[in-house]
């Protein structure tokens, strides 16, 4: 029998290119798709759709929700002014991918956000981030696009902790971080220099969590079988 139907949010790009093709595509990593079938999990990825209600139809449809890393968050959704460094808006997956997350915590669909994932959603309760942060961006000199490993400490009492019951080396890759949580989160693990690198919604109703890292460039799979796990205890 497959298992849980798992949602994978994507980026939407005006121009991907693969073979002779160079066209506008809704894509994702194949680390995302790969990891949940590893836990368990029957993928599905979710492009960004504007329509009225998609979110939450889309929603009632899953057993659980990935909503994947990608591109700055645009400022103005925390009410922010723009730093130079932060990257070019992304309208269309922002509001999206908001709606997607309102709608998994109105239902308590298990939810799982990575990297601008879990930035996403600590704006969505009201938090905000921080725009810009040294060390985080892959190893020190080297190319753009590697993902480094630091080591991330699990707060304990929390639902990270009893997953990741002892400090662990993840892989990231992020310039931005979250800065005032927001309402109903409680951070689950934080890295050396005090970022917060979990985030928890422990009265949400549903199973919440988020991580900074990027679980999918490694194989660690404890995170994504925690989420299909409670995905395949809510389809019954």
């Amino acid at each position: 029998m497959p298992g849980p139907l798992i949602g994978l949010s994507t980026y939407l790009e005006e121009e991907a290119r693969w073979g002779v093709w160079r066209q506008p595509a809704a894509l994702l990593p194949a680390g995302y798709h790969r990891l949940v079938q590893a836990a368990g999990g029957l993928a599905v990825l979710l492009p960004p759709d504007p329509a009225p209600g998609a979110a939450a139809a889309a929603v009632a449809r899953l057993d659980g929700l990935v909503i994947a890393g990608g591109p700055d968050v645009d400022p103005a959704r925390y009410g922010a002014s723009r730093d130079p460094r932060t990257g070019p808006p992304a309208p269309e997956r922002d509001a999206w991918e908001l709606a997607l997350i309102g709608a998994a915590l109105e239902s308590g669909l298990p939810l799982l956000g990575v990297c601008r994932g879990m930035q996403l959603l600590n704006v969505a309760c009201g938090g905000t981030l921080v725009q810009h942060l040294e060390g985080h961006g892959g190893p020190p000199g080297g190319p753009a696009g590697v993902f480094a490993e630091h080591t991330v400490v699990p707060v304990p009492g929390t639902e990270l902790a009893r997953l990741l019951p002892e400090p662990v080396a993840v892989p990231a890759y992020h310039h931005q971080a979250v800065d005032r949580l927001g309402s109903g989160l409680v951070a689950g693990a934080r890295a050396e220099d005090g970022t917060v690198e979990a985030l928890e919604a422990p009265g949400a109703g549903g199973w919440t969590l988020a991580v900074q890292w990027h679980p999918e460039a490694g194989t660690d799979l404890r995170v994504l079988r925690a989420l299909t796990g409670r995905a395949a205890a809510r389809r019954g």
